[in-house]
């Protein structure tokens, strides 16, 4: 329509309409981008008088989000007439303060029938609200996918602060109930005015300028009466405006002062809580630069706590487990730690997975001046891979009590293990545990300077001789343990010189150092202490150690002190007992035992050299044995194993074991290849000086 033509009343009526009536806003600008008419039913766009208004350039109106965005959009609408569709744009009167609206902006260029340009139409639809909704939801989904990618409470609130500051708020705090970061249970609510909650989180947005009315893990009580205390009290929101005349602020001086520091106006309180316990407090503020709160912001911010809260539980759950487990698996361990050997030295580094794995490792002394060495390895995590340790570490200290040979002992074992599987299956779904892991069980003899080895799906141990030469023993190894199929169980015995280091690991060693060079370049310089060698296979591991429990077991072997063992050979005749007891009297009167000990040993050599005789097979041998206890040992060449019986009143036998286990601290049978036993009784011997070497 030309400029000049008259306005038909039905052209006038939709113009009147459009400007005055249209829930769309228009808004009607020359070629310079000045403003000839508005339409006046949208309040942000018509704050003031139109006469202020026309004549004046957008930007001088109004302040926009992006204002070079804008005005390059109108002038290219003029200079190309093609229409520009849906851009978002903020809009807030000029100078003004408070929120700001967002319009769906499009522009038009307004033309005659002889294609004169007269100016832009834009039209503004407001989607202030949609956009506010999108923002959230798209918010809520930013906390749901950024909170709980870490089992630490601490770590978790510290998330959620990164998630809503600033699209929600300008200042997030997290209080988190201190017992709850520990790991411990959740109270009830309402929450008690004593209970103490730790500062978790803090964040604000914009600058360096932090203003805390407490820092970053201060644990206080929360103060009362307060929205902070009512919200942990009754599990409801609270949105609260702050200004100069809010009441309560008197009785929070410290967080009043940095209230006012801040230029907050706005607060909401919201529970994080999950089945009615309290597990903390979320507050969020907004300042001078962000909209006052409303109930759609409450209703987020009640989203994203709860979400919150169902993280941080799992977080508490997880570090309940993971003391608990790290307790039994350290109790265990100290447990290793058995008093000094004579002639074993040991040391041992242990890494521990960040979820807590199920490697271990034990040694213990066993008849004979022997020591045995575990390592080992279970499936599983937390709690349920440290008991299942601690029954694979019983059930092998009860099995090595018999004296079995290794290989025996670790087929014995797999069936303790197998039958713990099988009561594990019968559990409800979700409670059961796989049961599988792998085993080194090693015995060394310094006596015979030999050390037997049976593997179970374990890595063989390395072994550093003296002159600096080192090996990877290569043994036969049987399934891993639980396993009910496979090559049985073999038992190698190597011989050891005196200083050898031999090295037992968890396979996650070799995972973690690359290969088993790395351990071998180590042991080379046997020279060191054990320790140091522990502490240098550490430094050279790699950073990413999770892969489960790094365990390294060192035992540097020596041989057995001559002058502390002696031993004699027996004639098979009645005699022999006599001359067992001579010989064990001079002994002991050499190595300066106490009467009352040696009189002792006396009567236990009597009825084992006794039973060996009468029920035994010839050669007989007596020995004793002087180290942290006093060891007697009669070994014969016949299998079968002697029998404890409680003989009646009128029996003129059958109490030789009897007295001997009352004598003994401890007595058992050793079984040798290819025939024979040897019965053997320990005795402690008092403290003190303990006669000549």
């Amino acid at each position: 329509m030309a400029h000049n033509e008259a306005i038909s009343p039905v052209e006038a009526a939709v113009l009147e309409v459009l400007f005055h009536q249209s829930p769309t806003g228009l808004m009607v600008l020359d070629r310079e981008l000045r403003i000839l008419r508005i339409n006046i039913t949208t309040p942000v766009l018509h704050t003031s008088p139109p006469e202020q208004i026309v004549g004046r350039r957008v930007t001088d109106v109004y302040d926009l989000s992006v204002p070079g965005q804008v005005e390059a959009m109108l002038h290219g609408v003029l200079e190309s007439g093609t229409p520009a569709r849906g851009r978002l744009v903020g809009v807030r009167a000029k100078g003004a303060r408070g929120p700001e609206y967002v319009f769906f902006v499009s522009a038009s260029r307004l033309e005659d029938g002889q294609g004169r340009i007269f100016g832009v139409l834009a039209e503004l639809l407001d989607v202030t609200e949609r956009e506010k909704t999108r923002s959230r939801l798209r918010l809520l989904g930013s906390v749901r996918e950024r909170v709980g990618q870490s089992l630490d409470v601490v770590a978790t609130c510290k998330e959620l602060v990164q998630a809503l500051v600033p699209d929600l708020a300008d200042i997030a705090v997290v209080d988190v109930v201190d017992a709850v970061v520990r790991g411990e249970e959740p109270p009830p609510s309402p929450l008690g005015r004593e209970v103490p909650l730790r500062r978790a989180a803090f964040g604000r947005s914009g600058g360096e300028d932090q203003v805390q009315a407490h820092p970053v893990g201060d644990v206080r009580a929360l103060p009362f009466p307060t929205p902070y205390a009512q919200t942990l009290t009754d599990l409801k929101p609270r949105l609260v405006p702050l200004g100069p005349e809010t009441s309560w602020l008197a009785a929070v001086p410290s967080r009043a002062e940095a209230i006012r520091a801040s230029g907050a106006h706005s607060l909401i309180t919201a529970p994080l809580t999950l089945r009615g316990t309290v597990l903390g407090l979320l507050s969020l503020y907004r300042t001078d630069h962000g909209d006052v709160y409303d109930q759609a912001d409450v209703t987020l911010a009640l989203a994203a706590a709860a979400h919150t809260a169902l993280c941080i539980d799992n977080a508490r759950r997880y570090t309940r487990e993971h003391t608990i487990a790290l307790t039994i698996q350290r109790h265990l361990l100290l447990l290793s730690q058995s008093a000094a050997r004579t002639t074993v030295e040991t040391a041992h580094m242990h890494v521990p997975s960040e979820s807590g794995g199920g490697g271990g490792f034990d040694t213990f002394s066993l008849s004979g001046a022997r020591t045995a060495l575990v390592v080992g390895e279970v499936a599983g995590q937390g709690i349920h891979a440290a008991t299942t340790l601690g029954q694979i570490r019983t059930a092998t200290h009860s099995l090595a009590a018999l004296d079995l040979e290794p290989d025996e002992l670790l087929a014995r074992l797999n069936d303790t293990a197998i039958s713990l599987a099988e009561e594990r299956a019968a559990l409800p779904p979700g409670d059961a545990m796989p049961l599988t892991g792998t085993c080194a069980y090693a015995v060394y003899d310094p006596l015979s300077q030999t050390c037997t080895i049976a593997l179970a799906g374990h890595p063989p141990p390395v072994i550093a001789h003296p002159d600096g030469s080192t090996e990877i023993l290569h043994l036969p190894s049987g399934p891993p343990l639980g396993s009910t199929e496979g090559p049985p169980f073999a038992a190698s015995t190597v011989h050891v010189t005196d200083g050898s280091v031999l090295a037992f690991y968890t396979p996650s060693l070799l995972h973690a150092s690359q290969s088993p060079e790395t351990l071998q370049q180590v042991l080379a310089h046997t020279d060191r202490s054990l320790q140091d060698l522990c502490d240098d296979v550490l430094y050279r591991l790699r950073d990413d150690t999770r892969y489960g429990d790094v365990i390294l077991l060192l035992a540097r072997t020596h041989t057995f002190p001559a002058d502390q063992v002696a031993a004699w050979p027996l004639d098979p005749r009645p005699e022999a007992v006599a001359a067992a007891r001579t010989h064990t009297r001079n002994q002991l009167t050499h190595w300066g035992v106490d009467e009352e000990t040696a009189y002792t040993t006396e009567l236990i050599v009597s009825e084992l050299v006794t039973n060996a005789n009468r029920y035994g097979t010839p050669p007989v041998q007596l020995r004793l044995i002087k180290d942290r206890t006093l060891t007697c040992e009669v070994r014969d060449s016949n299998a079968l194993a002697p029998r404890l019986r409680h003989a009646k009143t009128i029996d003129e036998g059958g109490r030789g074991l009897f007295i001997v286990a009352q004598l003994a601290q401890n007595w058992g049978v050793r079984y040798s290849c290819p025939d024979g036993k040897t019965v053997w009784a320990e005795q402690t011997i008092p403290p003190g000086p303990q006669g000549r070497s």
